[in-house]
């Protein structure tokens, strides 16, 4: 699930993703935070039941973007998000920003620019540099089916190996 637009919380996001509504940067930040707390007791349920769950975004999205602003320090982005479930596998879908601006609906949503997304790429790049989590790069630009032909085998090999782990936390 991405950032659920249907809380309180996240029609705020929304109405401040579709330039609706402007937001002090750390606020805006601080609510994508608080958004993903909002799912923790349900993600921790699903996962102790065996449920596997994927996550559009997530923490290092919100990390990525803010930190791309300038302003902001990458460890002070981290903050808010220390403690939420640890991923078992981070799947990057790679590809350029002038492919990325070239699909459907790029540019309606803000950071929509192509000079921004250089900026949040290179802070994805840095936080890739942290060994404790697992990050697989994918290249995006092939076809739908063999892209998800890729996602379903790093997928399910990553389940068998995680089967019997503990759950962790982020950042700590």
């Amino acid at each position: 699930f991405p950032a659920d637009r249907s809380t309180e919380i996240g029609q705020l996001i929304s109405s401040y993703l579709g330039r609706e509504k402007n937001l002090e940067d750390h606020t805006i930040h601080l609510l994508f935070s608080a958004n993903r707390w909002e799912h923790v007791p349900m993600m921790k349920e699903k996962l102790h039941q065996g449920i596997t769950v994927v996550v559009d975004r997530y923490a290092f999205s919100g990390v990525a973007f803010t930190s791309a602003k300038g302003n902001f320090c990458l460890d002070w982005c981290k903050q808010p998000d220390v403690g939420l479930p640890k991923p078992d596998l981070i799947l990057f879908l790679q590809l350029s920003p002038e492919e990325a601006a070239e699909r459907g609906n790029f540019g309606h949503e803000r950071y929509e620019t192509s000079s921004f997304q250089e900026k949040v790429l290179q802070s994805f790049y840095y936080l890739m540099e942290d060994k404790t989590l697992n990050w697989k790069t994918v290249n995006a630009s092939k076809s739908i089916e063999d892209l998800h032909r890729e996602i379903k085998f790093i997928a399910e090999e990553t389940i068998q190996e995680v089967q019997n782990k503990p759950l962790g936390e982020l950042w700590k």
